[in-house]
C-alpha cells in the first residue's frame, strides 16, 4: 500500500531556519574522495566486515549518495559513506553518486556526528519485513514457519505486557533457530508457547524460543510426540517460571536465562513424558 507523506501529528518547528547553501548531486571519481581523520573513524574489524558484506551484495538500488564537502586540491572530504564507497572500490567502481555540501571542517564534523548519531535505528523486525517484501528466501522461510505456528512478527516496538497472543519481536531468534535446528523443531517450539495455556502472550522471547528449540532438538521423541507434548506444556507456566528465573532482577544475561529455562523445561518434560516420549501420570 502506497501512502502519501504527511506531517500530521507532528509539532511544527518554530526555531530559526537557516539550512545553509543548498547541496547538489554529482558523480565523483573515487580517487578524488578523501577522509579527514580529525573527525572520521578508521574502518575497524566490524566495519571491514560491513564493507565486505556491501561489496558482496553490491546493488545501486541500495547505495545512498555519499555526503561530501569540497576541500583543498580539488578533493572532496567524505562526511558520510566511507564504508559503501570502499565497498564500491572493491567492485572496481570508479565513480559514485555524491551529495556535495558546502561546509568547513567544523561543519563537516558536526554533520558527521548528526548523520551517525541522530538516525532512527532500524530494528531487526523492521528489516525482516523489508526483506520479506523483497522476497528474500530466508525471510520467506521464517514467515512460513510463523504462519504454521500462528506467530506474527510485529512491525513496531511494544513492551511484552502489551503484546497479544502469537506476537513477537524476536525475529533474530527465529532466523537463528531455523538455520540451526530446522523447520519442524522451530514450529513445535513456537507451538509450545502459542498453543498452550492461554497463548502466553508476551512470552515469545528470544531466550524462551532458543531454549525450547535446544531442548526439543536434543530430545526429538518429545518434539515428535504431537498432542502429548502440547498437553504436557499446557501445565507449564511460562510467567511463573520466568519470574522464578529473573528472581526480581531487572536484567538477566540471555545465555543464563536460556540455560535456566532449558533446565526447567527438560526436567518438567522428563516427569510428564518420560525419556521415551510417552505420557506418564501427573
Amino acid at each position: 500500500m502506497l501512502k502519501q507523506l504527511s506531517i500530521s501529528g507532528f509539532n511544527k518547528s518554530r526555531s530559526e531556519f537557516s539550512p545553509g547553501p543548498a547541496p547538489f548531486l554529482q558523480w565523483i571519481k573515487v580517487g578524488l574522495l578523501v577522509v579527514d581523520s580529525t573527525y572520521q573513524r578508521e574502518i575497524g574489524r566490524r566495519g571491514r566486515a560491513n564493507v565486505h558484506h556491501i561489496a558482496e551484495n553490491f546493488d545501486w538500488s541500495k547505495f545512498a549518495p555519499v555526503i561530501v564537502a569540497p576541500v583543498e586540491g580539488g578533493k572532496f572530504a567524505v562526511v558520510d559513506g566511507q564504508h559503501r564507497t570502499t565497498a564500491a572500490m572493491l567492485r572496481g567502481v570508479e565513480e559514485v553518486p555524491c551529495q556535495v555540501v558546502q561546509a568547513d571542517r567544523a561543519k563537516q564534523a558536526a554533520a558527521f556526528a548528526a548523520v551517525n548519531g541522530n538516525i532512527t535505528k532500524t530494528g531487526p523486525h523492521q528489516i525482516h519485513h523489508a526483506r520479506l517484501a523483497a522476497r528474500d528466501p530466508e525471510a520467506l522461510a521464517v514467515a512460513d514457519v510463523c504462519a504454521a505456528a500462528e506467530v506474527t512478527v510485529i512491525r513496531r516496538n511494544i513492551v511484552a505486557s502489551k503484546m497479544e497472543k502469537g506476537q513477537t519481536l524476536s525475529v533474530g531468534a527465529l532466523h537463528r533457530c531455523l538455520a540451526q535446528y530446522g523447520r519442524d523443531t522451530l514450529i513445535t517450539a513456537l507451538q509450545c508457547v502459542t498453543q498452550t495455556s492461554d497463548g502466553n502472550a508476551g512470552f515469545l522471547r528470544s531466550t524462551i524460543i532458543e531454549a525450547l528449540c535446544l531442548v526439543l532438538h536434543e530430545n526429538k521423541h518429545w518434539r515428535d510426540s504431537g498432542s502429548a507434548l502440547l498437553q504436557a506444556m499446557d501445565k507449564f507456566s511460562f510467567p511463573d517460571t520466568w519470574s522464578e528465573i529473573a528472581g526480581g532482577r531487572d536484567q538477566i544475561f540471555p545465555n543464563t536465562a536460556k540455560r535456566m529455562l532449558g533446565d526447567k523445561v527438560r526436567k518438567f518434560l522428563s516427569r510428564r513424558l518420560g525419556s521415551g516420549g510417552l505420557r506418564q501420570a501427573a
